[in-house]
Protein backbone atom coordinates (compact mmCIF):
# COMPACT_ATOMS: atom_id res chain seq x y z
CA UNK A 1 0.00 0.00 0.00
CA UNK A 2 2.59 2.29 -0.75
CA UNK A 3 5.52 3.43 -2.15
CA UNK A 4 8.79 3.07 -3.63
CA UNK A 5 11.03 1.57 -6.07
CA UNK A 6 12.87 -1.85 -5.42
CA UNK A 7 16.33 -1.83 -5.02
CA UNK A 8 18.42 -2.99 -8.13
CA UNK A 9 16.35 -1.42 -10.28
CA UNK A 10 17.36 1.64 -12.82
CA UNK A 11 14.21 3.88 -11.17
CA UNK A 12 15.21 2.51 -8.26
CA UNK A 13 18.96 3.43 -8.32
CA UNK A 14 17.54 6.74 -9.64
CA UNK A 15 15.00 7.44 -6.95
CA UNK A 16 17.56 6.27 -3.98
CA UNK A 17 19.62 9.28 -6.05
CA UNK A 18 16.65 12.02 -6.05
CA UNK A 19 15.62 11.04 -2.44
CA UNK A 20 19.13 11.63 -1.70
CA UNK A 21 19.25 15.38 -3.05
CA UNK A 22 15.49 16.11 -1.79
CA UNK A 23 16.36 18.49 0.77
CA UNK A 24 18.67 20.49 -1.21
CA UNK A 25 17.16 20.68 -4.54
CA UNK A 26 13.30 20.04 -4.12
CA UNK A 27 12.49 21.28 -7.55
CA UNK A 28 14.57 19.44 -9.78
CA UNK A 29 14.36 16.52 -7.26
CA UNK A 30 10.09 16.48 -8.58
CA UNK A 31 11.11 16.94 -12.43
CA UNK A 32 13.69 14.32 -12.28
CA UNK A 33 11.66 11.93 -10.52
CA UNK A 34 8.27 12.46 -12.67
CA UNK A 35 10.52 12.10 -15.92
CA UNK A 36 11.48 8.67 -14.80
CA UNK A 37 8.14 7.55 -14.47
CA UNK A 38 6.57 5.02 -16.99
CA UNK A 39 3.37 5.72 -18.65
CA UNK A 40 0.29 6.40 -16.86
CA UNK A 41 -1.55 3.60 -18.18
CA UNK A 42 1.41 1.18 -16.96
CA UNK A 43 1.25 2.47 -13.89
CA UNK A 44 -2.38 2.60 -13.35
CA UNK A 45 -2.47 -0.92 -14.49
CA UNK A 46 0.00 -1.58 -11.64
CA UNK A 47 -1.93 0.32 -9.04
CA UNK A 48 -5.12 -1.30 -10.37
CA UNK A 49 -3.29 -5.40 -9.64
CA UNK A 50 -1.70 -4.18 -6.79
CA UNK A 51 -4.56 -3.31 -4.59
CA UNK A 52 -6.33 -5.95 -6.28
CA UNK A 53 -4.12 -8.34 -4.87
CA UNK A 54 -4.14 -6.33 -1.39
CA UNK A 55 -7.97 -7.01 -1.46
CA UNK A 56 -8.47 -10.69 -2.61
CA UNK A 57 -5.79 -11.38 -0.45
CA UNK A 58 -6.32 -9.51 2.82
CA UNK A 59 -10.16 -9.64 3.13
CA UNK A 60 -9.65 -13.14 1.41
CA UNK A 61 -7.95 -14.08 4.57
CA UNK A 62 -11.20 -12.37 6.69
CA UNK A 63 -13.67 -14.90 4.57
CA UNK A 64 -11.44 -18.16 4.63
CA UNK A 65 -10.77 -17.36 8.51
CA UNK A 66 -14.83 -17.43 8.73
CA UNK A 67 -15.74 -20.20 6.65
CA UNK A 68 -13.16 -22.60 7.80
CA UNK A 69 -13.20 -22.34 11.48
CA UNK A 70 -11.01 -19.99 12.41
CA UNK A 71 -8.40 -21.61 10.19
CA UNK A 72 -6.12 -18.24 9.03
CA UNK A 73 -6.54 -16.86 12.76
CA UNK A 74 -6.30 -13.51 13.74
CA UNK A 75 -2.62 -12.96 13.49
CA UNK A 76 -2.89 -15.05 10.39
CA UNK A 77 -5.59 -12.10 8.76
CA UNK A 78 -3.16 -9.51 10.03
CA UNK A 79 -0.01 -10.80 8.45
CA UNK A 80 -1.50 -11.36 5.07
CA UNK A 81 -2.57 -7.95 4.93
CA UNK A 82 1.35 -7.12 5.88
CA UNK A 83 2.93 -9.71 3.44
CA UNK A 84 0.81 -9.39 0.84
CA UNK A 85 1.59 -5.17 0.88
CA UNK A 86 5.50 -5.73 1.23
CA UNK A 87 4.99 -8.11 -1.87
CA UNK A 88 2.97 -5.62 -3.84
CA UNK A 89 5.85 -2.42 -2.99
CA UNK A 90 8.19 -5.17 -4.25
CA UNK A 91 7.49 -6.51 -7.37
CA UNK A 92 5.08 -3.41 -8.65
CA UNK A 93 6.85 -0.20 -6.86
CA UNK A 94 9.22 0.21 -9.48
CA UNK A 95 6.49 0.71 -11.98
CA UNK A 96 4.00 3.11 -10.01
CA UNK A 97 5.22 3.30 -6.30
CA UNK A 98 2.51 0.47 -5.10
CA UNK A 99 0.42 3.16 -3.42
CA UNK A 100 -2.52 0.67 -3.08
CA UNK A 101 -4.14 3.03 -1.37
CA UNK A 102 -6.08 6.29 -2.13
CA UNK A 103 -5.22 7.79 1.09
CA UNK A 104 -1.85 7.14 0.79
CA UNK A 105 -1.64 8.82 -3.01
CA UNK A 106 -3.64 12.08 -1.69
CA UNK A 107 -0.87 12.38 0.95
CA UNK A 108 1.59 11.78 -1.20
CA UNK A 109 0.26 14.24 -3.36
CA UNK A 110 -0.06 17.14 -0.87
CA UNK A 111 3.55 16.38 0.60
CA UNK A 112 5.08 17.55 -3.29
CA UNK A 113 6.23 13.86 -4.07
CA UNK A 114 3.35 12.45 -6.54
CA UNK A 115 1.99 14.70 -9.64
CA UNK A 116 -1.48 16.22 -8.68
CA UNK A 117 -2.83 15.40 -12.58
CA UNK A 118 -2.25 11.66 -11.45
CA UNK A 119 -4.55 11.75 -8.18
CA UNK A 120 -7.59 10.96 -10.26
CA UNK A 121 -6.55 7.99 -12.38
CA UNK A 122 -4.52 6.60 -9.91
CA UNK A 123 -7.54 6.33 -7.49
CA UNK A 124 -9.75 4.88 -10.11
CA UNK A 125 -7.63 2.45 -10.62
CA UNK A 126 -6.85 1.39 -7.19
CA UNK A 127 -11.20 1.33 -6.83
CA UNK A 128 -11.39 -1.07 -9.69
CA UNK A 129 -8.97 -3.24 -8.56
CA UNK A 130 -10.68 -3.82 -5.09
CA UNK A 131 -13.64 -4.09 -6.84
CA UNK A 132 -12.74 -6.66 -8.91
CA UNK A 133 -11.08 -8.76 -5.55
CA UNK A 134 -14.33 -8.07 -3.63
CA UNK A 135 -16.64 -9.23 -6.41
CA UNK A 136 -14.32 -12.52 -7.55
CA UNK A 137 -14.39 -13.17 -3.40
CA UNK A 138 -18.43 -12.58 -3.92
CA UNK A 139 -18.66 -15.79 -6.51
CA UNK A 140 -16.33 -18.07 -4.40
CA UNK A 141 -18.27 -17.37 -1.50
CA UNK A 142 -21.65 -16.36 -1.90
CA UNK A 143 -22.82 -17.11 1.87
CA UNK A 144 -20.28 -14.82 3.27
CA UNK A 145 -22.45 -11.82 4.84
CA UNK A 146 -19.81 -8.94 4.75
CA UNK A 147 -16.72 -10.03 2.39
CA UNK A 148 -14.39 -8.84 5.08
CA UNK A 149 -15.89 -5.42 5.31
CA UNK A 150 -14.65 -3.46 7.96
CA UNK A 151 -17.12 -2.47 10.82
CA UNK A 152 -16.99 -1.13 13.93
CA UNK A 153 -16.63 -3.78 17.10
CA UNK A 154 -17.88 -0.51 19.12
CA UNK A 155 -18.67 2.81 19.17
CA UNK A 156 -18.33 4.52 16.01
CA UNK A 157 -16.45 7.41 17.21
CA UNK A 158 -14.03 5.25 18.55
CA UNK A 159 -13.13 3.09 15.14
CA UNK A 160 -13.08 6.49 13.43
CA UNK A 161 -10.20 7.80 15.86
CA UNK A 162 -8.35 4.56 15.40
CA UNK A 163 -8.08 5.02 12.02
CA UNK A 164 -7.44 8.18 11.99
CA UNK A 165 -4.15 7.65 14.44
CA UNK A 166 -3.75 4.37 12.38
CA UNK A 167 -3.57 5.99 9.03
CA UNK A 168 -1.68 8.80 10.41
CA UNK A 169 1.26 6.48 12.03
CA UNK A 170 1.81 4.81 8.46
CA UNK A 171 2.09 8.07 6.57
CA UNK A 172 5.15 8.76 9.25
CA UNK A 173 6.92 5.50 8.44
CA UNK A 174 5.96 6.22 4.72
CA UNK A 175 7.63 9.50 4.51
CA UNK A 176 10.33 8.13 6.87
CA UNK A 177 11.38 5.94 4.63
CA UNK A 178 11.68 8.09 1.54
CA UNK A 179 13.33 11.06 3.23
CA UNK A 180 16.04 9.45 5.15
CA UNK A 181 18.92 8.19 4.06
CA UNK A 182 18.82 6.76 0.61
CA UNK A 183 20.50 3.23 2.11
CA UNK A 184 16.88 2.82 3.97
CA UNK A 185 14.86 3.28 0.78
CA UNK A 186 15.40 -0.40 0.21
CA UNK A 187 13.73 -1.29 3.19
CA UNK A 188 10.43 0.37 2.98
CA UNK A 189 8.58 -2.69 1.72
CA UNK A 190 9.70 -4.87 5.14
CA UNK A 191 8.80 -1.18 7.09
CA UNK A 192 5.34 -0.54 5.16
CA UNK A 193 4.29 -4.32 5.08
CA UNK A 194 5.28 -4.42 9.28
CA UNK A 195 3.24 -1.40 10.12
CA UNK A 196 -0.05 -2.67 8.30
CA UNK A 197 0.61 -6.05 9.77
CA UNK A 198 1.66 -4.72 13.57
CA UNK A 199 -1.62 -2.33 13.13
CA UNK A 200 -4.02 -4.90 11.67
CA UNK A 201 -2.84 -7.16 14.62
CA UNK A 202 -3.67 -4.74 17.51
CA UNK A 203 -6.22 -2.84 16.19
CA UNK A 204 -8.33 -5.25 13.88
CA UNK A 205 -10.64 -6.42 16.32
CA UNK A 206 -11.40 -2.30 17.61
CA UNK A 207 -11.89 -0.90 14.21
CA UNK A 208 -10.57 -3.43 11.31
CA UNK A 209 -7.56 -1.41 10.88
CA UNK A 210 -8.54 -0.76 7.22
CA UNK A 211 -6.68 2.48 6.92
CA UNK A 212 -7.39 2.24 3.25
CA UNK A 213 -10.78 3.49 1.44
CA UNK A 214 -10.64 1.59 -1.32
CA UNK A 215 -10.48 -1.66 1.12
CA UNK A 216 -13.32 -0.58 2.78
CA UNK A 217 -15.45 0.41 -0.29
CA UNK A 218 -15.59 -2.66 -2.52
CA UNK A 219 -16.82 -5.27 0.35
CA UNK A 220 -18.97 -2.82 2.26
CA UNK A 221 -20.62 -1.79 -1.22
CA UNK A 222 -21.16 -5.21 -2.21
CA UNK A 223 -21.80 -6.86 0.64
CA UNK A 224 -24.61 -4.28 1.40
CA UNK A 225 -22.80 -3.52 4.69
CA UNK A 226 -22.67 0.51 3.90
CA UNK A 227 -23.70 1.82 7.63
CA UNK A 228 -20.28 2.56 8.63
CA UNK A 229 -18.39 3.20 5.38
CA UNK A 230 -18.56 7.01 5.96
CA UNK A 231 -16.05 6.53 9.03
CA UNK A 232 -13.30 4.15 6.77
CA UNK A 233 -13.82 6.81 4.03
CA UNK A 234 -13.29 9.96 5.88
CA UNK A 235 -10.67 8.81 8.38
CA UNK A 236 -8.12 6.98 6.52
CA UNK A 237 -7.84 10.34 4.27
CA UNK A 238 -7.67 12.84 7.30
CA UNK A 239 -5.15 11.07 9.40
CA UNK A 240 -2.92 10.08 5.90
CA UNK A 241 -2.92 13.93 6.09
CA UNK A 242 -2.09 14.67 9.56
CA UNK A 243 0.85 11.94 8.80
CA UNK A 244 2.51 13.75 6.20
CA UNK A 245 1.86 17.35 8.47
CA UNK A 246 3.45 15.47 11.29
CA UNK A 247 6.49 14.00 8.80
CA UNK A 248 7.41 17.58 7.79
CA UNK A 249 7.79 18.75 11.39
CA UNK A 250 9.88 15.76 12.11
CA UNK A 251 12.29 14.78 8.86
CA UNK A 252 12.59 18.64 6.85
CA UNK A 253 16.19 19.86 8.83
CA UNK A 254 15.86 23.63 9.20
CA UNK A 255 18.71 25.37 7.04
CA UNK A 256 20.66 25.44 10.13
CA UNK A 257 20.95 21.73 10.68
CA UNK A 258 21.54 21.25 6.71
CA UNK A 259 24.41 23.91 6.66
Amino acid sequence: MVVGPAAGSRIGRAAAEVVSQQREKPAAVRATAIALLPSLSRRCLAEAVGTFALVFAGTGAVVVNDTHGGAVTHVGVALTFGLIVTAMIYALGPVSGSHLNPAVTLALTAAGVHPRRDVLPYVAAQVVGAFLASGLLALAFPQHATLGATLPAGAWGVSWAFEFVLTAILLVVVRGCQTGPAAWLPLIGVAVGATIGLEAMFAGPVCGASMNPARSLAPAVISGHVEFLSVYLTAPFLGALAGVGLSQVLFTRPPEESS
